[in-house]
């Protein structure tokens, strides 16, 4: 207990240090598997102005490098998911984003949401539950096709440019359903699947790629294709059999019923 007031004091202190100062007395270069005291005062920071990080834990993961890169385009810096003087620069001048100006999934008191105020984003679906019914799967798909081509963009929700989550966000959202904006917290919909046999059209698929665990997703559209957002070539549909694919494969969930 002594240890965590100690290390809450120190956070504390650390981060009025960073807003008050005239300017950033220390300015390490943090990036993916950083971590320590500085990570924590970087992500109370991007908490504080209105980006999503789910866990100020002091340790530099996808979500705080995500949350990096959006601040830096939103700053239109170059965007790199690194934090460098620049970038500490830019953070200590930073105000909170308004309401009206924070992006689906950004939200970070959207958990507290409730159906009638989600407006366009639809009604937040259950965890470990199918979802959908055949028909409207037919017609998810068919949306998810339109964009085809649309460039990948680290951090994109729009039609401008997309992440892998970021798009199913969007293409779900477009049929009145608000899942969740990370890869790992959208594989926590549906229903396991035992084999890709049992896949169905509209089931999502899940990758690990740049990191353990669940990093990449996708729709499953029949037939060993899925439709996805390659950070190679944007929007584009694969294989599941791919070579680069197969062996990535974590698994796929049932969210259609």
């Amino acid at each position: 207990m002594k240890k965590r007031r100690l290390l809450r004091l120190l956070m504390s202190v650390g981060l009025a240090l960073f807003v008050c100062s005239g300017s950033v007395l220390a300015s390490p270069t943090l990036k993916m598997n950083s971590h320590g005291h500085d990570v924590l005062v970087l992500q109370k920071k991007l908490q504080e102005i209105g980006y999503h990080i789910s866990q100020a834990d002091g340790v530099f993961g996808s979500e705080t490098e995500r949350a990096v890169a959006e601040f830096q385009r939103d700053q239109k810096m170059s965007i790199t998911g690194i934090v460098n003087n620049a970038t500490w620069r830019a953070l200590k001048k930073a105000k909170p984003i308004k309401k009206s100006e924070q992006r689906a999934g950004e939200n970070p008191t959207a958990e507290a949401q409730t159906p009638a105020s989600l407006g366009k984003a639809g009604i937040k679906v259950p965890y470990n539950k199918q979802i959908m019914d055949a028909s409207q799967a037919s017609s998810l798909i068919s949306t998810a096709k339109k964009y085809i081509g649309v460039p990948y963009q680290f951090g994109g929700t729009t039609p401008k440019g997309f992440d892998c989550s970021g798009y199913l966000q969007y293409v779900f959202a477009k049929h009145g359903m608000q899942i969740p904006r990370l890869a790992d917290e959208q594989y926590r919909l549906g229903t396991p699947t035992k084999s890709k046999k049992q896949l169905v059209p509209g089931d999502l698929v899940f990758f690990t790629t740049y990191e353990a665990g669940v990093s990449h997703c996708g729709i499953y559209l029949g037939n060993d294709n899925f439709i996805h957002a390659s950070s190679s070539r944007g929007i584009r549909i694969d294989k599941l059999s791919d070579s680069y694919w197969q062996p990535r494969y974590v698994g796929g969930k049932h969210i259609v019923r």
